[in-house]
This record gives C-alpha cells, structure tokens and sequence, in this order.
C-alpha cells in the first residue's frame, strides 16, 4: 500500500522532472537561423558587419555546430539572384531570417509572412512599406534602422565645409532601393537653400558606377555623395578609386567607404548595429513576436575623415571638422 508520505514524494519528483526535461530539450534544440547579404562577404569574424553578428550571437549562449547552424547565403551583388536564394533559405524552415537592405528586405517579405525576419540595416523601413511603424512594425519584420537618408542633409553640410565654394554635387543611387526616395527629396530640399545644383546619378552595377563616373567627369561636377546601398558597400574600392582618379571630395554613410579612400564617412555604427540585431534573433528564439519588438534607430553617429585623401585632394580639414571626427586616417 503507498503511503500518503510516499504519493507525496513520488508527486513531487514528477513535477519536478518535467521542468527539468523540458529544460534540457529546449538546451538540445538546434536553432537554425538564414543570414542573406545582398552583397559579397566571407562570413567571418573579420567582416565589419556581419562579424559582430555572430560574436553577439555567441555572447548569448549560442555555438556554431552545437545549438545553431547560420545558413548563410549571398547574392554577390547581383540583385536578381535575391528571389532564389530567399526562397531557399524558407524551404530550409529557418527559424529567423536575418538580412539588410531595402530590396533583400522586401525580397524576403515576399517570400514569407510567417518566418520572422529581422533588417540588419534600412534607411527608411516605414516609408518603403517594410513595417506599419517603428514602435509596432507589425506583421512579421522587426530590427534596425540605420536612419541613412536623414543624414543627408548633414552629410551635404560636411561636404561645404570642406570645400567651402562648391555649387555642383553629384549623387551616386542605386534606384532599385526605394528606401531613398524620401531621402533624396530631402538632399534636394536642403541643396536648394545652399545654393548648390545635385546631380543623381544612377549604378545598378559595377560597370554602370564606371558609366556614372564618365558622366560626372563631363559635368564639371566638385564632390560626390554616397548613397547607403549594399552594392556601394560591396564596390567601395572601385568609388573610392575613382572618386582619387577624378579628384573628387567625396562622402558616404559607411565608414568602410573612408578606410578604402573615400575622403569622409558619416553614419550610424554598422558595426554595433549587427550586434543588436543578435539580441533580437535571441528574443524571436525565445518566444517574442516580431510584432512586438520595436524597430531601433542608432543613436550615435560617427565622422571618419581619411587625412591622406584630403592632402592627395589638396584640402585642409577645417579645425570644426577635426574637432568632430571620431577618427582621422593619416
């Protein structure tokens, strides 16, 4: 006959091993997590961007091989290859769907309502159509917005106080990323009541950066801009070489444009950015709803200035400038 002292101790001991298995099959579980890059990368820990992803992502508990598996994949550049590779990455049945980028964005939402998709990094999410708002984007994409296009007019302002008598300056776009509408109208705006002319020049390619240096070189153009695309990101070697070879002062938003030879970069910390997105790929894992988490702005920018270009270019920072700069390349 069981005692009342042996029901209470064989009750207690079932309550407790249920816990304590769930627990241990939740630790066995093997997330499995799509990382699309719309343009080339090695998919290391060397990489500005997407290094930091996966170093945060190890912060928080997660091991390669053990309890998650990264499928990466990358377009290289070519936007046309994005359809496919998303697909394939929702046939694999991934838990979460990390990508950046206007297009790599709106690719993936096309490819699915359901799996959870979080932006490494998009100008304009609300304005393109990505999410309903910031605070409840709604549906099932969340993440980081890097707030590129509202630094335009700050970037044109950087531009005039290194070449004080500037008045024509053109504008490198990708109009495949819709995210700069809204953007450039404001560049417009802003260039209008300084008296300066922008000139949009359009690259969907490395051959047509080279096309839209061409045009520019006839057009007695003084500086160039940088629009935040993932292809100029990718070809950042070709414009800055360019931009040199043609003498042009020259700004992006990435600071890795400015480490290639690009004159100055002003933008959000990519960098950072990718390692905020592992916490939201965490707390998806976890249960959270993309839903519900809102969509983060930085809230820091920094200026890097590359003092080789500026002496190769003939100019002379101004002391403003090098007061405000993060870092200065010499």
């Amino acid at each position: 006959m069981i005692t009342r002292r042996k029901l209470l101790l064989v009750l207690g001991a079932s309550m407790l091993a249920a816990p304590l298995g769930s627990h241990a099959q939740q630790q066995r579980k093997v997330w499995r997590v799509g990382f699309l890059s719309p343009r080339h990368v090695d998919f290391d820990d060397t990489d500005y961007y997407y290094g930091p992803f996966r170093q945060g992502m190890r912060e928080l508990g997660y091991v390669e091989g053990k309890n998650l598996i990264i499928e990466w994949r990358s377009s290289e550049g070519n936007d046309e290859r994005l359809p496919a590779l998303a697909a394939e990455l929702v046939k694999l049945k991934v838990n979460v769907i990390v990508t950046a980028g206007t297009l790599a964005v709106s690719v993936v939402q096309k490819a699915t309502t359901t799996i959870p998709i979080v932006m490494g990094a998009v100008a304009d999410p609300v304005g393109s159509g990505l999410i309903k708002s910031l605070a409840q984007p709604g549906g099932n994409i969340t993440g980081q917005s890097n707030m590129a296009g509202d630094l335009r007019p700050k970037q044109l302002e950087m531009l005039l106080a290194m070449v004080p008598k500037l008045s024509r300056v053109a504008v490198l776009v990708n109009p495949t990323n819709t995210g700069n509408t809204t953007a450039l109208k404001r560049l417009q705006a802003e260039a209008q009541t300084r008296g300066v002319t922008i000139l949009f020049r359009e690259a969907r390619t490395p051959q047509e950066i080279d096309n839209a240096f061409t045009l520019i070189r006839q057009q007695n153009v003084g500086a160039l801009m940088v629009s935040a695309n993932t292809l100029f990101v990718q070809q950042r070697n070709q414009i800055a070489g360019l931009a040199a070879k043609h003498r042009l002062p020259s700004i992006a938003a990435d600071r890795t444009y400015t480490e290639a030879g690009g004159l100055m970069s002003y933008g959000s910390n990519t960098s950072e950015m990718y390692r905020r997105v592992a916490t939201y790929v965490d707390r998806i894992l976890k249960g959270t709803k993309p839903a519900d988490l809102p969509v983060e702005q930085p809230t820091t920018f920094e200026l890097v200035i590359n003092g080789k270009t500026a002496k190769a270019l003939g100019l002379i920072i101004p002391q403003a400038l090098l007061i405000s700069a993060n870092k200065v390349i010499e």
